[in-house]
């Protein structure tokens, strides 16, 4: 039986001023499957419950580890985490809460060893419970198309897969200059990686959620170019996939002026499929014949993937927040499925797993090491423990 009702959520990090915890609760309530009833917002007590307040939610924490222990006591606890934390307490954060059987949605990187992420993977199969990585841009229904095309054999076998994603909002020392965010992305210790970490994790996770394929090799080229800042800043990375495909991944975080420009573009022996980040309601397919062909959300004749993924008629565009909240969505009625001991609807598990976190992690670290080496590496990597499917499936 369902369970007609919100799940009872929680939210560890995404206090005042953080970009990225507004999101997440924006994705969490958006269709109505989960209430925010308990988090900390902050290290510090005092702010994590006057934030908790301000948003109307009813137990405040001062750690996670109190969180986890208490929510996990309690016969109305916690179902399911958000981990909107800065990336170095991912894994203590998600782990507390795997270990009491809490279902977690983390942000990504999921961590940032690759040590932690296996160890995550193990956890969350030992204790049988729903982990979902927010990499938000495979929740787009665009996006979405073009892996059914793809899998489909519309553009024939796959030969070439470029990614680009290039922001320039690090172009200056802005770390230095009192931005908070900045500041934790540039410290490698924090951080782990920058604009691999940060950006080139999400253009990897795009280009094999929509191809299928795994990494063989690669060769990264990985720089820093803001005087002083201890981490990388820009990447480009040469990639050549297992069954024989190449491919290129650009991730730059100093590129002047340009703000959210994530692009994909798939060739295969029959055609290529484009698709923008900032246009992100159309999807084009160019034939091998000369005909291009615009693929636009919203309507019937799409896969059903990209049906299930919208939520307007056609010509009301949806965007960020929308697809941030698919993913959020289809990890919600997995859960609340599974905890009323239903099969979830296929559709539902199409979200980014702890098994694909550990797999943009290995990603990071083998191209970092390529940069170190200036060489090509292997970059092959199978999780520890099989997951529930196949990649970018819960």
């Amino acid at each position: 039986m369902p369970l007609h009702r919100p799940l009872r959520a929680g939210q560890v990090g995404g206090g005042p001023g953080a970009f990225i915890g507004e999101v997440h609760r924006r994705a969490m309530r958006m269709d109505g499957l989960a209430t925010l009833v308990a988090g900390v917002f902050s290290s510090d007590p005092d702010k994590s419950r006057a934030h908790a307040a301000s948003l109307g939610v009813e137990r405040a924490y001062g750690s996670f580890e109190e969180m986890a222990e208490a929510e996990a006591a309690r016969d109305d606890g916690i179902e399911v985490v958000s981990i909107v934390t800065p990336n170095w307490l991912h894994a203590p954060a998600a782990l507390a809460f795997v270990e009491r059987g809490i279902s977690v949605v983390c942000d990504k990187p999921m961590t940032t060893t690759l040590e932690d992420a296996e160890a995550l993977v193990r956890a969350v199969h030992e204790h049988d419970i729903t982990f979902a990585l927010t990499h938000n841009y495979t929740g787009y229904p665009m996006v979405k198309q073009a892996r059914a095309l793809v899998a489909d054999g519309a553009i024939g076998e796959v030969r070439k897969v470029v990614a680009e994603y290039s922001q320039g909002w690090l172009s200056k020392p802005v770390e230095r200059e009192g931005s908070k965010q900045a500041a934790w992305r540039t410290d490698p210790k924090k951080a782990g990686a920058g604009a691999l970490g940060d950006i080139g994790s999400h253009a990897e996770n795009l280009a094999a959620y929509v191809t299928g394929l795994e990494l063989d090799r690669l060769c990264a080229d990985v720089r820093t170019f803001v005087p002083g800042r201890p981490i990388d800043d820009d990447a480009n990375v040469l990639l050549r996939y297992q069954g024989g495909a190449g491919g290129v991944l650009h991730c730059s975080q100093i590129a002047a002026g340009l703000e959210n420009d994530l692009r994909l573009r798939v060739s295969g022996t029959e055609g290529t499929l484009s698709w923008r980040q900032e246009h992100p309601n159309e999807l084009v397919h160019h034939s091998l014949a000369g005909v291009e062909r615009v693929y636009r959300r919203g309507h019937d004749t799409l896969s059903s993937a990209a049906q299930h993924a919208s939520r307007l008629p056609p010509g009301h565009p949806e965007a960020f927040n929308e697809a941030f909240a698919n993913v959020y969505s289809n990890a919600l009625r997995t859960i609340a499925a599974r905890a009323a001991g239903d099969e979830p609807d296929p559709l539902d598990l199409d979200f980014p797993t702890v098994e694909d976190g550990a797999r943009g992690v290995h990603f990071i670290l083998t191209a970092l090491e390529s940069g170190r080496q200036e060489a090509w590496v292997d970059a092959s990597y199978e999780p520890p423990v099989a997951g529930h499917g196949a990649r970018g499936t819960g």
